[in-house]
């Protein structure tokens, strides 16, 4: 029974999840817009939340553990250009569009973006 178990499956065993998170995270960072399904945009939200609300301190141990999850490109957007931007703002960093249904099998597709 799944009862009080948190987090989206994703339809992936747990190894292959994570990477997809760190993937899909990368991308969101490096290029501040991605087009995804609507379940991993919403699982993506929360990873990019936390990630630029760590990266708005600029301390060393932040960094360290924005490196356990991304490579050194995506660390080095997101303290000197990211993190920065959003330095005045508490939260709501992302922003989720709804996207026409993509055509090979109609899943819900979703645009998210760097506000």
């Amino acid at each position: 029974m799944r009862h009080r178990k948190k987090g989206k499956i994703l339809g992936r065993k747990r190894n292959s999840r994570n990477a997809l998170r760190r993937s899909l995270l990368r991308s969101l960072i490096l290029s501040g817009k991605i087009k995804t399904t609507e379940a991993k945009a919403k699982v993506l939200r929360i990873d990019a939340e936390k990630m630029i609300t760590k990266a708005r301190t600029g301390s060393v141990v932040a960094r360290r553990r924005a490196a356990e999850s991304l490579d050194n490109r995506a660390v080095k957007q997101l303290f000197e250009v990211v993190g920065p931007r959003y330095k005045e703002r508490n939260g709501g960093y992302t922003r989720i569009m709804k996207a026409n249904p993509r055509k090979g099998d109609s899943a819900r597709m979703a645009v998210i973006e760097l506000v």
